[in-house]
């Protein structure tokens, strides 16, 4: 035993707090994650090489060691369970205690609740979350506050985004131009882009609709087209997924 402020502390506790200082001092572990959402995106505008490199700038500027960057090319970032490079950087900064490190928060997940569910998952193991374009560091009380916000807001921008593409899409549809490869049933394409109405789909639409009112189900308006003969443009027989499509896409234009 040796005497510490009037405390006996053993031997193993003392190289234990010599340990933990030594360990304190060391240079953190840097795992790197990188990601595009679409094949384009790989080498155009904000590039693997370009998130790469800005990762590997940080680590030098901090003096720590980048043990590995993972990346997801041409994934989607809307579900974090979905991506293998994501969870192999996970795994890793949360054996390490380390630094995750990404380029902005949108390349590591796309809502609030992945994003405080990743980082919750950190704070567990001891790691930390790094974004280099919001400059948020989750090493302090306050990087972990302005990480909360920030995801809040990142969501919400997205979130007035869609609402807007899809208030621009409803426009085009009531305006009758083709918004996609696919002509929607009850529609054909003019050559100019434009669609006009073919009257036996529109009429079989009517009846979908007329259906659905009426409280069928799927399989019953299906059942219902089969007895009176009606058929889809391309496929045999009709499917419950296209005609919840068509009774959307009709519901919007109304």
């Amino acid at each position: 035993y040796c005497q510490m402020r009037g405390c006996l502390v053993t031997n193993a506790t003392r190289n234990a707090l010599k340990k933990a200082a030594r360990n304190a001092d060391a240079p953190r572990v840097v795992i790197g994650y990188i990601r595009v959402s679409t094949a384009g995106q790989v080498t155009e505008g904000v590039s693997l090489e370009a998130q790469r490199a800005r990762i590997s700038a940080y680590a030098t500027a901090q003096g720590c060691r980048l043990a590995e960057v993972f990346e997801d090319a041409g994934v989607s970032g809307a579900h974090a369970a979905n991506r293998p490079g994501l969870q192999a950087a996970l795994a890793a900064v949360c054996k390490a205690k380390g630094v995750l490190v990404v380029y902005s928060l949108s390349r590591m997940a796309r809502s609030t609740q992945d994003a405080l569910s990743i980082s919750k998952q950190l704070e567990r193991a001891g790691a930390d979350l790094v974004s280099l374009s919001e400059s948020l560091d989750t090493t302090s009380a306050a990087g972990k506050m302005v990480f909360r916000m920030l995801t809040v807001l990142a969501e919400f921008e997205r979130d007035l985004v869609g609402e807007r593409t899809s208030s621009a899409l409803a426009h085009l549809r009531r305006q009758g131009r083709r918004i996609s490869r696919h002509v929607p049933y009850g529609f054909a394409d003019d050559g100019t882009g434009h669609l006009v109405e073919v009257p036996a789909e529109r009429d079989a639409v009517a009846q979908i609709l007329r259906l659905d009112d009426d409280g069928a189900s799927l399989r019953g308006i299906i059942a219902a087209l089969d007895a009176r003969g009606i058929k889809p443009r391309t496929a045999n027989t009709w499917s419950a997924e296209t005609i919840r499509g068509i009774i959307g896409r009709a519901r919007i234009m109304a």
